[in-house]
């Protein structure tokens, strides 16, 4: 079962919406307000998130840009507002959808569901014989264990999920170590240096794959 934070200035919404979502198995939490909603995600992990956008402490674009300072968890916007503006401004902040009052109650499972797929986590990666596995907590090649630290695997984890992107030091600090670290960008580079030698040793074509973008950061190619 997910586990939904439903966040409304109106009570009748609140109620409405969870009506509408227990049928389909989803876990709701009220919040009534945008600081009540705040507090509730900095207590507990949600796996989605329903937003109103009209409330009057705060509205929902701004609760959707301080979230997003933290957590990457799906958030659909529920507004009566459809002007096209409204819809391109909380994207740009990180919604994910947006869907219009009054809207019909298959349409919005519908857009959760979708939501939660596109944003289920990756838990296992390979790529010519390297398999990262996040469950087992175990990078190998070729059934050949590489022992890596927490932190190099989670860089080689986050590397190998996003193909062609390319991660600055400073993005992967606020990442892998977290967005208070005082972590500093040769620490990066130590763990990289490191984490690469080790993968080389079991024979995988780690540079073939694996790429510095000077003066940038790094990033991982798929072939």
């Amino acid at each position: 079962m997910n586990k939904v934070l439903l966040i409304d200035d109106e009570e009748r919404m609140l109620e409405l919406l969870d009506l509408y979502l227990r049928p389909y198995h989803y876990i709701c939490r009220k919040a009534l307000g945008a600081n009540e909603g705040l507090e509730y995600i900095k207590e507990e992990r949600f796996d989605i998130i329903l937003l109103d956008i009209m409330m009057p402490e705060m509205d929902g674009w701004e609760v959707c840009r301080e979230i997003r300072e933290y957590s990457d968890v799906p958030i659909i916007m529920v507004t009566a507002r459809e002007q096209k503006e409204d819809v391109v401004k909380g994207l740009k902040l990180g919604a994910d959808d947006y869907i219009t009052k009054p809207f019909d109650e298959a349409e919005l499972v519908a857009r959760m569901d979708a939501a939660l797929r596109r944003t289920k986590p990756v838990n296992q990666v390979e790529m010519d014989g390297l398999l990262w596995d996040k469950d087992q907590f175990e990078l190998s090649y070729r059934n050949q264990y590489i022992k890596l630290t927490p932190k190099e695997f989670a860089i080689i984890g986050l590397l190998m999920k996003n193909p062609g992107r390319v991660f600055s030091r400073h993005q992967l600090i606020d990442l892998v170590w977290g967005i208070h670290s005082e972590t500093e960008g040769r620490t990066v580079d130590s763990h990289v240096r490191n984490m690469r030698e080790k993968i080389r040793e079991v024979g995988f074509p780690m540079d073939d794959y694996f790429h510095t973008v000077w003066g940038i950061g790094y990033k991982w190619i798929k072939k």
